[in-house]
């Protein structure tokens, strides 16, 4: 692929874009989809970036690895010879790899280092530790090796909804405080990448009604902003029950069929967890409406019984590669 042409379709029509913001509420599971995304993407030979930037080392507990260096590190190969490979942003390494590139500061950036110089600064203005660290994702998508783009597609494990718009949003804010020089171009480079068709922000959520409500909350904030939303991506969705209503004297025939004790007090316990299942179900079916209502595409992952693991990662990649 040529490095001036728009943005990518690794895993086909359901996911056009090459830089895969991925939010959500706290607990919801944010970074085992965006795992599960990068090894989706990584199909029939391609390459992802999954990059995480909040220094919580999610993406080696999941694969299982030792923490991640700042540093692109191959992860995974998929079958096809498709690669994910992390990284795990620094704040203190960007701005020094910064420092480098922009003001030729390399010995003398990391001699700053020596005297708390860059956590000083990082420490009193904030939002410039989301600025080199966007700024950096914004680098690996864009980089090409040749004619070629570095990687097909890149994944970050972006932070959750409540944060999600001012950490995406610091770099055109940044940019409009900045007269000249070279935080004010790489800042408008920043963010012209981000509310470009070359991304997409795509929020994990599960159906229940404080996530739910972060994931409406988040989508109204990101629109307003002009960052291009992606998918609504449910996690750990149950399926259908295979009825809603069930008497106790079915409930004691089937017992009694089975084999199995049909007393009172366990044909009544029974009963009452159908029907708290019935109710929870109605609400989840009333939460997935409301998530449908606000017209953005809806996947739904499946409850994995046995948490997730490499294997569960490789389930949850097969029905993103599907979308």
């Amino acid at each position: 692929m040529r490095a001036d042409e728009g943005p990518a379709d690794p895993a086909g029509t359901g996911w056009p874009a090459r830089l895969h913001v991925v939010t959500g509420k706290g607990g919801t599971g944010k970074t085992s989809v965006a795992a599960a995304l990068a090894l989706a993407l990584a199909a029939d030979g391609r390459r992802t970036l999954l990059v995480e930037v909040e220094g919580r080392q999610g993406i080696a507990q999941l694969f299982g690895t030792g923490p991640l260096p700042y540093e692109e590190r191959r992860l995974v190969t998929v079958p096809g010879g498709g690669e994910v490979r992390a990284l795990a942003v620094d704040a203190e390494e960007a701005l020094l790899e910064y420092l480098d590139m922009f003001y030729k500061l390399g010995a003398a950036g990391r001699a700053l280092r020596k005297f708390g110089a860059i956590d000083f600064a990082t420490t009193i203005a904030p939002g410039l530790r989301d600025v080199l660290l966007t700024g950096k994702v914004k680098e690996a998508t864009t980089r090409t090796s040749g004619k070629h783009r570095t990687y097909d597609a890149v994944v970050l494990d972006a932070p959750p909804t409540g944060r999600i718009g001012r950490f995406l949003n610091v770099t055109a804010e940044t940019a409009r405080l900045a007269k000249v020089g070279p935080i004010k171009s790489q800042s408008e480079g920043v963010a012209a990448l981000l509310r470009s068709p070359m991304t997409a922000v795509h929020v994990v959520t599960l159906l229940e009604e404080m996530p739910v409500q972060e994931t409406v909350d988040a989508i109204e904030e990101l629109t307003a902003l002009r960052f291009p939303v992606g998918r609504v991506i449910v996690n750990a969705a149950r399926g259908p029950l295979v009825t809603d209503r069930v008497s106790q004297a079915e409930l004691r025939r089937g017992l009694v069929a089975a084999g199995l004790p049909a007393d009172r007090a366990t044909v009544t316990g029974l009963h009452t967890e159908a029907r708290d299942a019935a109710v929870r179900r109605a609400l989840e079916d009333s939460l997935r409406t409301e998530l449908r209502e606000l017209g953005r595409p809806l996947v739904e992952l499946p409850l994995l019984p046995d948490g997730v693991d490499r294997a569960g990662l490789d389930v949850l990649a097969g029905v993103l590669a599907s979308v």
